[in-house]
């Protein structure tokens, strides 16, 4: 079975909740929508978690870009010449990131030692962009945000990984008349339209997964993708 999570904010006790209702067995497959980190208490060990576990394929979300782009100079040893070229533009980067929840995801990573943090950047950095599928004879297409500066005859390689990360999906217009495409990043909270907001979105060849984790009473969700079945972590 194949079974897809959207976003995870550090909620790991959540995330453990959702796979233990899900039944998971070695032989299924584990889809993770990105936004594994920020927000959450407890980013290091949802990470640590999903790097245990078999068969767990996660995407790239912008929070994982985020990190990505930070850590490579807040790593850096502290001296006078690293001060003096600290770009405006990390500054930037930086300043983005901490408005995005990742203050508890940095006071983690001082707390590490050298080696975890280089593993756990290297499993970050192997996340995928995108994922295809097909399951029963239907295609799917997972990425974490949505598909920006869409066309139609446009290939998945060509997408910036900006517009696969940070632009929301439309969820009133389907991308393709025979792909379901499957995404976190909106909160289904905020979907125009969502008849039920905070449970998992179906409609327009859009599977929407994100439930609010973070949010007061929001969740984790989960699918299979076989049987359509919808699991919740409890809040």
């Amino acid at each position: 079975m194949i079974y897809v999570i959207g976003d995870v904010h550090g909620k790991c006790e959540q995330l453990k909740n959702l796979i233990k209702k899900m039944k998971l067995r070695p032989e299924d497959e584990l889809y993770i929508l990105g936004d594994i980190i920020d927000r959450g208490p407890d980013s290091m060990k949802a990470l640590r978690f999903l790097m245990s576990l078999p068969n767990c394929h996660c995407i790239a979300g912008n929070h994982e870009v985020m990190l990505l782009e930070n850590m490579k100079f807040l790593l850096s040893e502290i001296t006078d010449d690293f001060l003096n070229h600290l770009s405006e533009q990390n500054m930037e980067l930086l300043v983005n990131w901490i408005n995005n929840g990742a203050s508890g995801t940095i006071s983690e990573f001082s707390k590490l030692s050298k080696e975890d943090i280089k593993d756990l950047l290297e499993f970050v950095g192997d996340f995928e962009a995108y994922a295809e599928l097909e399951v029963n004879g239907q295609k799917y297409l997972l990425v974490h945000a949505g598909l920006g500066n869409f066309s139609e005859d446009k290939e998945l390689y060509d997408y910036a990984i900006e517009e696969l990360v940070w632009t929301r999906a439309d969820y009133e217009v389907p991308y393709y008349k025979d792909v379901i495409v499957v995404t976190g990043h909106t909160p289904t909270q905020k979907i125009l339209k969502n008849p039920r907001p905070g449970y998992i979105f179906r409609g327009n060849n859009h599977i929407a997964m994100d439930c609010g984790a973070c949010y007061p009473h929001g969740r984790l969700a989960g699918i299979c993708l076989e049987t359509g079945e919808e699991f919740y972590s409890d809040c």
